[in-house]
């Protein structure tokens, strides 16, 4: 090793392969690296939660390298900047670290301002070139998928639109998800309820238990895959589409009761950045575990599901017409709000 022991310092607000290429160059030259993250109760705009852990995932393959917390209470990026926000967070640094550091790593931007130099006067100062990862979190906050290549694969979840598509039995739901995730090459959630459905043979000998289990496992499902989403995750189906069926399914009781608490704790917490409900306005297919009773009245049903929704202050953009229509619709709203 070069060095004993390094240090480098950042906001990583957010965390880009520009930082990373700097860690990884440290961890490399050093028997030690020590990360400090600096974070504000006013200027953070990811919350250092995150962005301790994009870096703590990103480098656990490689040993010696330990994060410090750096927090300051400047409200803007031009206070920081006076000199003793500087000074007192060196003095921190050294005392977390409390033995020699024997170099420093920064960008190239600031060479020449003898800002390190003369914090840090016992330590070598080494500069990266910037330009060779020429990106800034700055840029990233602007628009993140414009830089999408320049984000982490651990940070990319943070920044994924959710899309959610909702409606009645056999309104195309399942079609339209896989095939909005064909089109922008991403992937999908798909309905939870239908395997579970299957497993009870129909709709009408579901049980509570069933129930909870839709509610479950799509969210678990929902936090698996938009690990590998590429921008945009589509989901099929909601907690309120769930509690939909377990009004129409449970009778009045204590274990109904506990299913639609449930649906509304799961709903609360689910954030959605686009919600398309699909009008009745295509075929119904029956499957074998689809409900005559909801075919037989559509519009009806469909209603009660938007009432749901209306409920709990979820806007929604309502599709109607053929399969065609509806994913051409779909894809342009999609391209139109997220530019993607």
């Amino acid at each position: 090793m070069k060095y004993k022991v390094g240090m480098y310092g950042g906001s990583f607000d957010p965390l880009h392969l520009g930082h990373l290429q700097v860690m990884i160059q440290g961890a490399c030259e050093c028997e030690e690296l020590y990360i400090v993250l600096s974070c504000s109760v006013s200027r953070d705009h990811v919350p250092r939660e995150y962005r301790y852990r994009w870096i703590r995932n990103s480098l656990k393959h490689i040993p010696g390298i330990q994060i410090i917390f750096l927090e300051d209470t400047a409200d803007s990026k031009e206070e920081y900047n006076q000199a003793h926000y500087w000074e007192e967070g060196a003095f921190f640094v050294k005392q977390q670290i409390g033995k020699r550091i024997d170099v420093v790593y920064c960008g190239s931007d600031y060479k020449g301002g003898n800002r390190y130099e003369s914090l840090y006067p016992e330590s070598e100062i080494v500069y990266i070139d910037r330009e060779k990862i020429p990106i800034s979190s700055t840029e990233i906050r602007s628009n993140p998928f414009q830089y999408w290549e320049y984000i982490p694969k651990v940070a990319k979840p943070y920044y994924t639109k959710k899309i959610l598509l909702i409606g009645g039995e056999s309104t195309g739901k399942s079609t339209l998800t896989q095939n909005l995730a064909l089109a922008f090459n991403t992937n999908f959630v798909e309905e939870i309820g239908r395997e579970i459905c299957e497993q009870a043979g129909m709709e009408d000998t579901m049980v509570a238990e069933d129930l909870q289990k839709c509610l479950i496992y799509q969210k678990a499902e929902m936090w698996k895959q938009i690990e590998h989403s590429n921008k945009l995750l589509f989901v099929d189906t909601d907690a309120l589409i769930t509690k939909f069926f377990i009004q129409f399914l449970l009778d009045k009781g204590e274990e109904r009761r506990k299913c639609e608490v449930m649906a509304d704790a799961i709903s609360e917490v689910n954030e959605f950045d686009l919600i398309f409900f699909l009008e009745p306005t295509v075929a119904f297919v029956q499957d074998g575990t689809r409900n005559e009773k909801i075919m037989q009245d559509r519009e009806k049903y469909s209603n009660q599901i938007k009432k749901l929704f209306d409920e709990a202050g979820y806007e929604y953009i309502c599709l109607g017409g053929d399969y065609k229509e509806r994913f051409l619709k779909a894809k342009e709203i999609v391209k139109e709000k997220f530019g993607v």
